[in-house]
């Protein structure tokens, strides 16, 4: 069992029968440079955009035939593809790192897999590698490299063969998932596991990526994809590398998406979000987040301790449409006025604190908010006890007169601060306060008292 030939996929002897690994955890460590991270750009490119449908689930759903989807091969050409010009793009973005989908759920790999036919050099007009251009361009430009991975493949003949501990046959009836007859197949499951981690260990030492985003593993149960055991050879074949949390609570960092936290998850996290409401490319799709929107999601985010992970779609010749090209080099524009507010900080006020988003250098001596929309004359924070040394501008370094109302200093109560800010010196996007303070920032958050002595 297992020896399809569908889509012309092989099968490797790799097996590993390792089995310990440490689970998620919020103090976990995890590599320097995304801790330091604030910005990602996520890439969702492949065959689904010579139509413009929806990445894997548009066949999956049903939304088009199966031979349709895999009929996009034919005209995934890739003939503008500049990966130089992506990461030139991306740096005009001031992002950090950028994550590829190397291979969604419909298994079509971007480079060539030694371990399935299904790949852009053999499948499509395309013809060449286009994980491996795209790698070092990111890296010739000091963006860090992330690779996207499916853990499930709708098209491996060996994938559908395990079924749910609730197993439904009116419900579960995929055959893109589970076994047409209703069977399961153990031995069948196995020699798909060995094709997973034969081409993660394909990626792991050919491109040597600096993160593994992992996606679709919703299904089968957990249990069954050994992911103690995948947790430990990742980290073996590529020493160093993050790898997100969608590994059964394996991993080093969270990633909710389009649904923005209000509370922010623990430990290292990002959030994903596309520009539109798509994360390939749909021409269709023109409901685009305006600028402003995402100067303030942005924002909100690192004020959270997050980092963003924004996604565009490129178009099936390679080439990025122009609105988004224009949506992230006006993102890096905002952020390089204001990158002392950006980089170098954590987490700013808890909730109530301050009506916005704000941040607090790693040295918590410099506090800085964010201002969305206009405010009339003045703005408030409440909760401060450490001196306040001087109140500026972020963006032309402008002081800015403060008082402090209220308090109790003798009970080491502290009063309200003040803030103007002229109205001529809003920033159309968003404006950056910066609190230069006299000790590392203590705040006050208790309920509040009575004063007997003055």
């Amino acid at each position: 069992m297992g020896s399809g030939s569908f889509f012309g996929f092989t099968q490797s002897n790799y097996f590993s029968s390792m089995q310990s690994a440490i689970p998620l955890t919020p103090d976990k460590p995890i590599a320097q440079w995304f801790r330091d991270a604030k910005l990602g750009i996520f890439i969702h490119w492949g065959i689904y955009a010579v139509k413009g449908v929806a990445e894997s689930w548009s066949f999956f759903r049903g939304d088009i035939s199966h031979q349709e989807y895999m009929s996009q091969c034919a005209g995934f050409t890739a003939s503008k593809y500049d990966p130089a010009a992506w990461a030139q793009l991306f740096k005009e973005a001031n992002a950090d790192y950028a994550v590829l989908t190397a291979k969604h759920h419909d298994g079509v790999a971007l480079w060539p897999t030694a371990h399935s036919h299904l790949n852009v050099v053999q499948q499509t007009p395309a013809k060449r590698d286009l994980l491996g251009p795209w790698v070092d361009a990111m890296r010739a430009n000091g963006i860090r490299v992330g690779i996207y991975f499916s853990h499930l493949d709708w098209n491996h003949p060996d994938y559908p063969s395990l079924l749910p501990d609730n197993y439904d046959p009116s419900v579960h009836n995929n055959p893109f998932a589970y076994p047409k007859d209703g069977v399961a197949k153990p031995e069948q499951w196995n020699s798909f596991l060995r094709f997973h981690r034969a081409q993660l260990e394909e990626l792991s030492k050919r491109y040597r990526p600096d993160l593994f985003w992992f996606d679709g593993s919703w299904e089968p149960a957990h249990k069954h994809w050994k992911f103690a055991e995948l947790d430990q050879l990742l980290r073996t074949w590529c020493p160093g590398v993050v790898l997100n949390s969608r590994m059964g609570g394996y991993g080093d960092y969270e990633t909710p998406e389009q649904g923005m936290p209000t509370t922010p998850p623990k430990g290292n996290w990002e959030f994903c979000m596309t520009l539109n409401d798509s994360w390939g490319y749909q021409p269709k799709d023109k409901n685009y987040k305006s600028i402003r929107q995402l100067v303030r999601m942005f924002a909100e985010i690192i004020g959270m301790g997050g980092r963003l992970l924004l996604d565009i779609g490129p178009r099936a010749d390679g080439t990025i449409p122009g609105v988004q090209k224009r949506l992230l080099r006006q993102l890096g524009d905002w952020i390089r006025l204001h990158q002392e507010a950006v980089y170098q900080t954590g987490a700013g006020l808890p909730p109530g604190l301050f009506y916005g988003a704000s941040t607090l250098s790693s040295d918590k001596r410099c506090l800085y908010l964010f201002l969305f929309d206009r405010p009339w004359k003045e703005i408030a924070v409440k909760g401060i006890l450490s001196g306040i040394k001087r109140v500026s501008l972020v963006n032309g370094d402008q002081t800015l007169s403060h008082r402090i109302i209220g308090g109790a200093p003798w009970m080491n109560v502290p009063g309200v601060l003040w803030i103007d800010v002229p109205a001529k010196s809003l920033h159309p996007l968003a404006t950056v306060v910066k609190i230069e303070l006299e000790q590392p920032l203590q705040l006050w958050l208790a309920e509040g008292q009575v004063i007997t002595a003055n």
